[in-house]
């Protein structure tokens, strides 16, 4: 089955406030010509192996441009976000009703329970087990009902650099099991959390270069991974493991703290049958 993914275009997307330190200094200092050739390389690279769908962009709603905090998919569900700042909460019904019109379950957390999607909920690609992010934007309180909505594992993790708000902005499981990660983004308990999980020989840590580049938020599909800027010896390290990196500048997105995963949201999440899960 060809991979799915749901992006929007940048046609209303400007840094208009700030909700994390990447925006500050950056607010209405965007260049909107940029950012569309920026996002159209990103939706043709992943346009050759895989197919992009467009959910129209809003005015008002500059951060929709970034689908993967529309919400949560698995197979069929879709956990829509519940976004902690007001700034992006407006973005809540034009995704539930884009996947309500595409067939899809639309399950809807509580109001007093941030979540935010695939930004902070990462299924790994080794074990049934989603991945959650907390700290900064989605509520630990999340995971019991996630998981049993999901019949699914759920492993907290916690994140610590204001930076790193987000878990793929710091996390990317891989195909073939393989984890990109930024290990500083978490406190100790998480980082022991995915050491148990992950063998040694399927975690890649990136350097404190390549995590302020933004290459972990990166989109994978296949042995394909697309990202803004990696140094030479992490694209050596993807590419001993049989990953193909292509980078492609997405400078004016990581202005508002978003760069190729954010811009995308994966629509064919499989269920990985447990009997995979093996040591």
């Amino acid at each position: 089955m060809t991979d799915r993914f749901l992006m929007c275009a940048p046609d209303h997307f400007e840094v208009a406030y700030v909700i994390n330190p990447w925006m500050e200094g950056n607010v209405a200092c965007g260049n909107n010509d940029v950012a569309a050739r920026q996002w159209n390389a990103l939706a043709r690279l992943v346009g050759n192996i895989a197919q992009v769908e467009r959910v129209t962009a809003a005015p008002g709603v500059p951060d929709m441009v970034f689908t993967a905090n529309a919400g949560l998919i698995l197979e069929n569900k879709f956990v829509l976000s519940r976004f902690r700042h007001e700034q992006r909460q407006a973005e809540e019904p034009h995704f539930a009703k884009w996947f309500a019109e595409h067939d899809f379950d639309v399950l809807t957390l509580p109001d007093d329970m941030p979540f935010e999607g695939a930004g902070d909920a990462l299924l790994d690609r080794r074990e049934p087990l989603l991945w959650l992010g907390y700290g900064h934007r989605s509520d630990q309180a999340c995971a019991p009902l996630l998981a049993d909505w999901l019949d699914i594992d759920v492993e907290p993790l916690r994140l610590v650099n204001q930076r790193f708000y987000h878990l793929d902005t710091c996390f990317c499981p891989l195909e073939g099991g393989y984890l990109m990660y930024y290990p500083a983004a978490f406190d100790a308990a998480s980082q022991a959390r995915i050491a148990a999980h992950v063998p040694a020989e399927y975690r890649i840590t990136v350097a404190d270069a390549d995590a302020f580049d933004f290459a972990c938020n990166a989109v994978n599909c296949g042995r394909n991974i697309f990202l803004n800027r990696a140094s030479d010896a992490l694209v050596g390290e993807l590419s001993s493991r049989g990953f193909v990196v292509q980078q492609t500048p997405l400078t004016e997105f990581m202005k508002a703290g978003g760069s190729a995963k954010c811009l995308t949201l994966k629509l064919t999440e499989a269920r990985i049958p447990a009997v995979q899960a093996v040591a």
